[in-house]
């Protein structure tokens, strides 16, 4: 019974991981629309749609992958390829792009020539989150199949998908039978469909994603002297972790263990910290004015191996719903259910801090938010000043224990503090 038990907590913990209630609906969508029958099978155009609103897919790229229902083979691709073409030794003449099994296809990159491109490929696998910019939020290619079924009632769909971004953390659902996709030629007089089309739902969880946090969050405010730093092991401890895991900035180590130039390590190598999260986001209460108060934001990459294009940061704040101006970095709101606007979706501005460079002077970007206040909400006691959430890049970031947040002095102990301190200097001249 003990064990069951424990098997249905596992289960519970893992389905609640993989549900975000910032982005109930978030998932990447594959949609396999035929366009053609061939004499032994099909020609396909392979889509991913990223429909999630701040967990978007950085360099080195996805990587799809799938289990053939029959002996299927890949003839040829376009904007696409497998990253191994497998054992095609039973065909001759025309050899196939990709006898095996369970291939594993990847996007091309960017300078593929032109006869080898498709629309929305060749962008390395970096796909934008939908927030972000939903025109390059989606990936394509085209895929040639032999051996395959050449109507809608002997086609076999693949299964087994998995998709990684570029490592573990989706987990892909079995493809179904949709409409098919309708299109609609460049003139818009005329639409067409596909002869058949199926789709695969991936959904994130950052359980299976990782065992640790990626990154913790810092406070400090204007009103009080306490920076409360990151919980202490947040993502690590330097004498558990294993040797090498981290680095001082001053060590004479540091630039033969950072990654040699042109080759991609995914293990992250963090900076020396009691924290040893790869990213720190500190929220700063930094000004209050008669209708207003300002937050500064600053995030800071400690990743020696990890330059982060295209960072998104999520914060919760029930203040969102009246932000004034912001500084330095694009913002939208985020409202998932109706009527509340609570969170606000942060990113960098093209060409100036939408890289956030890896460990050292300049591995950091700031910006700064002015709020204006509600009379019936507003409050700097308490720590509402604060952060409900803070995601970077789609992950959830630790938070330090709300009973450490930066208080607000108490006007009424201070005045018992000075009378108490004025008695007992009475008391010392008396008995002088």
């Amino acid at each position: 019974m003990g064990i069951f038990r424990s098997l249905k907590l596992f289960l519970f913990v893992v389905h609640t991981e993989a549900y975000d209630a910032l982005d109930p609906f978030g998932n990447i969508t594959i949609k396999w629309d035929v366009i053609s029958w061939t004499p032994d099978g099909y020609l396909a155009v392979v889509s991913m749609f990223n429909f999630q609103q701040y967990r978007h897919i950085q360099a080195p790229g996805w990587t799809l992958g799938w289990k053939w229902a029959k002996k299927e083979v890949i003839w040829n691709m376009m904007g696409g390829q497998t990253t191994e073409q497998g054992d095609c030794s039973k065909f001759k003449g025309n050899i196939p792009h990709c006898c095996k099994k369970d291939p594993t296809v990847v996007d091309l990159l960017p300078g593929t020539p032109y006869n080898q491109q498709i629309a929305n490929c060749c962008r390395g696998g970096v796909l934008s989150s939908w927030a972000q910019d939903p025109t390059t939020a989606v990936s394509a290619f085209q895929i040639s199949v032999g051996s395959a079924g050449t109507t809608n009632k002997t086609v076999k769909l693949p299964k087994n998908f998995t998709l990684k971004a570029p490592g573990p953390g989706y987990t892909c659902g079995p493809a179904k039978i949709v409409k098919p996709t309708k299109f609609i030629t460049n003139d818009k007089r005329r639409t067409t469909q596909a002869l058949m089309t199926w789709n695969i739902t991936c959904t994130y969880s950052q359980f299976l994603a990782q065992k640790t946090p990626t990154c913790c969050v810092s406070l400090s405010s204007f009103y009080n002297d306490t920076i409360v730093h990151c919980p202490t092991c947040t993502c690590g401890c330097q004498n558990r972790t294993e040797p090498g895991s981290c680095v001082e900035p001053n060590s004479p180590m540091l630039a033969s263990v950072v990654s040699p130039p042109g080759k991609v390590i995914n293990t992250p190598l963090v900076q020396c910290t009691s924290h040893m999260c790869p990213i720190r986001v500190h929220w700063h209460v930094k000004l209050n004015y008669k209708e207003y108060w300002r937050v500064k934001i600053t995030i800071t990459n400690f990743n020696y191996r990890m330059n982060y294009t295209q960072w998104n940061l999520v914060a919760q704040h029930p203040n969102f719903d009246n932000l004034t101006q912001i500084f330095s970095f694009n913002y939208k709101s985020l409202t998932p259910y109706e009527g509340l606007n609570d969170t606000g979706m942060l990113w960098g501005v093209k060409f100036y801090n939408d890289l956030l460079t890896s460990a050292g002077r300049l591995g950091n970007v700031q910006s700064e938010l002015l709020f204006r206040k509600d009379k019936s909400t507003f409050t700097f006691d308490k720590g509402w000043a604060f952060p409900r959430r803070i995601y970077f890049n789609g992950d959830n970031c630790v938070m330090p224990p709300p009973d450490s947040y930066p208080w607000l002095p108490n006007t009424s102990s201070k005045l018992v503090l000075s009378m108490l301190s004025t008695m007992l200097a009475t008391l010392a001249s008396l008995l002088i």
